[in-house]
């Protein structure tokens, strides 16, 4: 089932998208939104609520981003690539960790929006990670029964300010994008076998199998719960492997117009336009 948060005739609903329509799972269900599904454990019973549920075409809904109050943790350095602040990303003794904020973020179909004060504004594709169970100190082979599925991230970056710090870097206004669903974990299995593509204007960038990560899901849901306790609905970028625009000869950053599209096998495509 996969998961998403949509507005129509100027209100907020949730639901589930189907073959080129979207059932209304909030219309027959007494849930508020996707945090508050989680939150009730209760994927088992909005997959029996679908045939029940109205059907809205895809034309007529506006995605929107499937948990906006979510705690965003990101994942840096998770494959060897070349570096886009320079040299070459070798495998690391530790999980690097940075944080991202909401504002940083736009859903599905929005515009990117392009930093003035800079010309090295970059994509990087990327899984994130839903937590459905929380949990402190989760064992590395317990891990994966706190998740309740995946996403299509866009960790936005703006090269030269990341240079300052990564906080600065990766976390300009709606540089970056999410969603456009949640995948349930039940309907995927490991990840590690799925592959991530990203686009540009139609010319594949990026393409590696997730297996090529130096820290897996696992790996990562263990390290972070160490950090803190981990709650239902956050949300973990697992990194970006390489194709990025910095990594390329020469460079080639994010310009108005154009088109972007990240893709992970069984997860979904999440298409945005620079503004």
């Amino acid at each position: 089932m996969r998961l998403l948060a949509f507005s129509a005739e100027e209100r907020l609903r949730w639901g589930a998208l189907l073959e080129g329509e979207v059932a209304e799972l909030s219309a027959v269900m007494p849930y508020v939104d996707l945090a508050a599904l989680l939150a009730a454990d209760a994927l088992e019973e909005a997959c029996a609520a679908l045939d029940t549920a109205p059907r809205w075409p895809m034309e007529a809904v506006q995605v929107l981003v499937p948990l906006p109050q979510a705690r965003l943790f990101c994942i840096g350095f998770n494959y060897p690539k070349p570096n886009p602040l320079g040299g070459q990303v070798a495998a690391p003794a530790q999980i690097s960790v940075f944080l991202k904020h909401q504002d940083a973020l736009v859903p599905h179909g929005a515009a990117l929006r392009p930093p003035e004060i800079s010309e090295q504004f970059d994509y990087e594709g990327e899984l994130a990670v839903v937590i459905g169970r929380g949990g402190h100190r989760i064992a590395r082979e317990n891990a994966m029964a706190h998740v309740a599925g995946y996403t299509v991230l866009n960790d936005g970056s703006v090269r030269d300010w990341q240079a300052h710090s990564v906080t600065a870097g990766k976390n300009f206004w709606e540089s970056g994008s999410w969603g456009p669903c949640i995948a349930t974990a039940d309907a995927l299995g490991d990840p590690a076998g799925l592959r991530l593509r990203s686009w540009l204007n139609g010319r594949l960038v990026q393409n590696s199998l997730l297996s090529a990560m130096f820290f897996d899901v696992p790996a990562i849901i263990a390290y972070l719960s160490t950090i803190t306790p981990l709650r239902v609905g956050d949300v973990i970028a697992t990194g970006s492997p390489e194709g990025t625009g910095a990594t390329q000869s020469p460079p080639r950053f994010l310009r108005s117009g154009d088109h972007l599209a990240i893709e992970v096998d069984g997860v979904g495509r999440l298409e945005n336009v620079v503004g």
